[in-house]
């Protein structure tokens, strides 16, 4: 089985003071980098099952692309809009995880059966 892992960048890149809002695009760089990372060594939360990775965006951040690994999702609404879809869309079986700090996110990505994960779970504090 696989897991599906939905980051809301948005929330992670606010998580981190690093000055993120001077430059989003660098910021949700940073964010997907570490999401690669997570593909080489499988997180605890992974329970040894393969992450399927989707980092959704919005606005400035819209211009990051998809790497192996890690696919971008660009937003035209809210990034917290088009999570909510896929999740509703999803009809794969895994596991779906959410990686927020949004408590209205995390309402009603869990009133789909999904999981919720903060910003740390993915994206440390130290980089």
């Amino acid at each position: 089985m696989v897991t599906q892992l939905f980051v809301d960048a948005a929330n992670v890149m606010g998580s981190v003071p690093d000055g993120w809002w001077h430059d989003r695009v660098a910021a949700a760089e940073r964010v997907r980098k570490a999401l690669v990372a997570l593909t080489s060594e499988p997180p605890e939360f992974a329970d040894g099952e393969p992450l399927e990775i989707k980092l959704v965006v919005e606005g400035k951040a819209n211009r990051v692309e998809s790497v192996p690994g890690v696919e971008v999702v660009k937003s035209m609404e809210t990034a917290d809009d088009t999570i909510v879809e896929l999740i509703g869309a999803y009809e794969g079986g895994g596991r779906v995880l959410v990686v927020t700090a949004d408590r209205e996110l995390q309402r009603r990505v869990t009133e789909l059966g999904a999981d919720v994960l903060g910003p740390r779970s993915v994206y440390p504090h130290k980089h």
